[in-house]
């Protein structure tokens, strides 16, 4: 493995830097202060389309999109896009400005591979465009859904018609009044494998019977403009060209969309928990208590000292796992994506508590990035599946590699 970076990758690196340090930090309070008030509410901030226009004509557009996709793809690697990822990811929402966040990369992805000619004319260009966002549509209330066999929102064929019956919640992206499309996993067969019993289709998001039950919080915070949705299907009716790959094929899709998506959480965790151990080494060293400087405090010095072991480690991990896929292919490195799901968004929280605490009350004010930060993480660490999942899933898989290994 050979993780130094190309001469392309180091370009790009400091073009994103000098274009986040131009166009993006200077409006992370305007933004927040936006985002935070009521008035504003499901209203993208006004900023965004000049922002997003000053990327693309920079070349720094679409970046997530690896190789394998071909003329939709900007051509990098998972491995050369993690270093992208971790500098967009430094402010939780600034991948927007540059087409690479969630939901839209995974539904890219998606429509990209997946997709017919005909679904990539009307909903992949506009999405790689970036005059559209999506939601991918998947959990539900009353079920467990880290257990996706357990989906029961219903997909039933009528005529040249798909009839969409059930209940859904935490739809990403839901409330955004940009959100034309939703990808949604629902159950098309009620017997026979599980794994084989569900479905995915393309819904647009004005079809009629789409209700919202209410948006949902976090932490207290609609995540505005996007936000996060309990939704209500009732009777929505949908083209059976909607379907996507096929009757059956919804956990086959599912699988090929959540590795790189998980991998790209992880990514900007790395590069969140960067930025609070830079915001709690200036504190420190500026910050006298007792007649000396925080940084002299043997404590501190040890929180820095542990929280840049754990950010080197997590870092090494999400490369060795991104030059994988690139390798191997999602399906052969679905271990070490696992893995650094459950190491990343914890670490980013464990270094946020630490910058936290350095702090004081500073550090749960909205003075600095580093609260935000620190519960965007503790959110991450159940999005794309609990770490409880993905380690019962890595064990499992473990647990058949080493009693294959001989006896030694």
């Amino acid at each position: 493995m050979n993780f130094e970076y190309t001469d392309k990758v180091k370009a790009l690196i400091a073009k994103l830097e000098a274009f986040m340090d131009e166009h993006v930090y200077p409006i992370e309070a305007e933004r927040n202060a936006w985002a935070h008030d009521p008035a504003n509410l499901w209203t993208p901030w006004p900023g965004t389309e000049k922002i997003k226009q000053k990327a693309r004509e920079a070349g720094l557009w679409n970046l997530f999109l690896p190789h394998e996709y071909g003329a939709w793809s900007p051509g990098l690697t998972n491995l050369e896009y993690a270093p992208l990822a971790e500098i967009m990811g430094r402010i939780s929402w600034a991948s927007e400005f540059f087409n690479c966040s969630a939901p839209d990369t995974g539904n890219m992805e998606v429509l990209a591979k997946y997709g017919t000619p005909a679904q990539q004319e009307q909903w992949l260009k506009p999405l790689l465009d970036g005059t559209i966002r999506s939601s991918y549509v998947m959990t539900e209330p009353q079920v467990a859904s880290s257990d996706a066999t357990n989906v029961e929102t219903s997909i039933v064929a009528d005529g040249d018609d798909y009839v969409i019956n059930g209940r859904k919640w935490w739809i990403s992206g839901a409330m955004d009044p940009r959100c034309k499309i939703m990808i949604m996993l629902g159950r098309s067969a009620i017997d026979g494998p599980k794994h084989l019993q569900h479905s995915q289709i393309l819904i647009p998001r004005d079809a009629p019977g789409i209700e919202v039950v209410r948006p949902l919080s976090v932490f207290g915070h609609y995540h505005s403009p996007g936000g996060h949705a309990e939704l209500r299907l009732v009777n929505v009716r949908v083209p059976k060209e909607n379907l996507l790959l096929g009757e059956g094929r919804g956990f086959e899709i599912a699988q090929g969309r959540l590795g790189p998506g998980r991998i790209h959480h992880c990514m900007r965790s790395i590069g969140q928990a960067q930025r609070m151990l830079e915001y709690m080494v200036r504190r420190v060293e500026d910050r006298v208590a007792f007649g000396r400087k925080l940084s002299e405090q043997g404590s501190i010095r040890q929180d820095i000292a542990r929280s840049f072991c754990e950010i080197e480690q997590a870092r090494l991990l999400t490369l060795k796992a991104a030059d994988a896929m690139d390798r191997y292919g999602n399906k052969v490195a679905k271990d070490l994506i696992a893995a650094i799901k459950i190491v990343a968004p914890q670490m980013a929280q464990t270094v946020g508590d630490r910058a936290l605490q350095a702090h004081g009350g500073m550090g749960v004010s909205g003075d600095t990035p580093i609260a935000q930060l620190f519960l965007t993480n503790r959110f991450v660490r159940l999005t794309d599946g609990p770490e409880e999942v993905h380690m019962a899933q890595l064990a499992k898989l473990k647990i058949k590699d080493l009693l294959n290994l001989p006896k030694r």
